[in-house]
């Protein structure tokens, strides 16, 4: 437990949200609205200061209010900031101003707690990136906090997420988030598959006709083509997105599936454009997998369907966030007539943590901010973090178990369930034998929620409370479940592998 003066960070979250609120708005030359920000500092004796952006001036940013008009002589080493807006990062200013990103490590803070990641171009995950590499250890809001961030500032994420790079400049160049944002001149244009490239131009652009040259000034300012020696040429980016064939000049890229039944191994690679893999993907393993006959047809229909779409949406996840400076790591499907299997190369990016995402409450933040961009504009991704919660509610609501994120170096594995007793099935045959009847289908009731308390199974289960209180001991025992607090109050939260 924390035991700072005055450090909850919930409140302190909540106080930065109410301060930027009193946000001033400034006309500026490209029509675009300011975003709304607030900062908030908290001392080591427990004492509170803010800002909001223009409080002293207009259009200054609040970080900057904060930490150099109100603090230029306070020593700030032992200090937290609080913001609801990604710091700026270095080239998103104009010379010779100084980013936020920049003033804070001049300022010697150590520990930032964020609201939303700056979904501008010019900022998206730059500013983490420079505090990270500068030893400030960076947490987010949680997702709720950063709904309410957003909808205050509903016109500005929706100008920036739509907006385009129109210059980059040195500073910028040394701070890209990854080599893939240079050209590769081993492809061409002419590499794009035509049909995936047709269909992003059309989402893109509109029905209304447009020069080929607009489409391309699009596509450079998205960072998927570069300029080298007078020509455009895609970037690792818009390889992975849209070429033909990426695996010839990044290893790494595609997706290594198995169909694993009675009948064996059914092997296949999706090597082609990212964009059209999630659903390839579906088609095929629809394709190869009987479909589930019940008496309870309809439902195990429904569950089917749903299904499907958890093992497309986590694919979605996988494809836009996984670190593809892990070369010598494909992402790789398992999928069996019980369970599928989606194994992503790379840690969860900072500051999301493992634990939220095994949660399915995830905060919004990208590791590959240009790929999430480009499959939000073809509809095949939420840029709003819906994505691990809708997971978590369409499981529930079809009766299927949470879908389960556990570690395994160098992979994030997602297991998605296909049938209520899936996970049930799926157990260590040495631990699913020492399960009686009834205890099979509690287990069942409780990887659907995730956690569960005495009162809750007892209900559920139509069972005497010392018998629900001897089930979720065994539970326990077997290293099923693990204890949250203690007395009435204690909850059984499901142990991922």
């Amino acid at each position: 437990m924390d035991t700072r003066p005055g450090f909850d960070p919930q409140k302190l979250m909540e106080e930065t949200i109410a301060t930027m609120k009193g946000s001033k708005s400034e006309p500026r030359e490209d029509g675009n609205a300011p975003p709304k920000v607030g900062a908030l500092l908290w001392m080591p004796d427990g004492a509170t200061d803010t800002a909001f952006r223009g409080e002293m001036r207009i259009g200054d940013h609040a970080e900057y209010t904060l930490l150099d008009r109100k603090h230029r002589s306070t020593p700030l080493d032992d200090c937290v900031l609080f913001a609801t807006l990604e710091p700026c990062a270095p080239g998103a200013r104009n010379h010779p101003k100084l980013s936020c990103a920049q003033r804070i490590v001049n300022a010697r803070i150590k520990e930032v707690w964020v609201g939303c990641q700056d979904p501008h171009p010019k900022v998206a995950g730059r500013g983490f990136k420079f505090l990270k590499e500068n030893g400030v250890k960076v947490h987010s809001f949680p997702p709720e906090l950063q709904d309410v961030i957003k909808e205050e500032n509903k016109e500005f994420f929706q100008q920036a997420e739509a907006a385009a790079e129109k210059k980059k400049n040195e500073d910028d160049r040394n701070h890209v988030l990854s080599e893939y944002e240079n050209a590769s001149l081993d492809v061409a244009l002419g590499d794009f598959a035509p049909k995936a490239i047709k269909i992003y131009r059309s989402m893109l652009m509109g029905k209304r006709r447009h020069a080929i040259r607009d489409f391309h000034r699009r596509l450079f300012q998205q960072g998927l083509l570069e300029e080298a020696n007078g020509q455009l040429f895609p970037t690792g980016f818009g390889i992975l997105l849209f070429a033909n064939h990426p695996r010839d000049v990044m290893e790494q890229a595609g997706v290594l599936g198995t169909i694993v039944t009675e009948a064996g191994e059914d092997p296949r690679d999706f090597d082609g454009p990212m964009v059209q893999i999630p659903e390839q993907v579906i088609k095929w393993i629809r394709d190869k997998l009987p479909n589930p006959i019940s008496r309870a047809y309809a439902r195990r229909g429904e569950q089917n369907e749903v299904y499907f779409e958890l093992i497309r949406e986590g694919l979605v996840n996988a494809l836009v966030h996984r670190d593809y400076d892990i070369k010598q790591a494909k992402i790789q499907l398992e999928v069996t007539p019980e369970k599928t299997l989606i194994r992503s190369p790379g840690k969860p990016i900072e500051p999301v943590t493992l634990e939220q995402i095994q949660n399915l409450n995830a905060p919004t933040f990208s590791r590959n901010p240009r790929l999430h961009a480009v499959f939000n504009t073809m509809e095949l991704a939420e840029e709003r973090g819906l994505g691990l919660r809708s997971m978590r509610h369409r499981a529930q609501e079809a009766g299927l178990p949470l879908p389960v994120y556990a570690w395994n170096d160098p992979y994030l594995d997602l297991t998605v369930y296909r049938t209520a007793d899936s996970a049930t099935k799926s157990l260590d045959p040495s631990v699913f034998s020492q399960l009686n009847p009834t205890e099979r289908k509690g287990w069942a009731f409780i990887v659907n929620r995730g956690v569960t308390t005495q009162n809750e199974y007892s209900v559920h289960m139509v069972i005497t409370p010392r018998t629900a209180q001897r089930h979720l001991k065994h539970f326990v025992t077997l290293g099923l479940l693990r204890r949250l607090g203690s007395g009435p109050a204690t909850k059984y939260q499901v142990i991922h592998p």
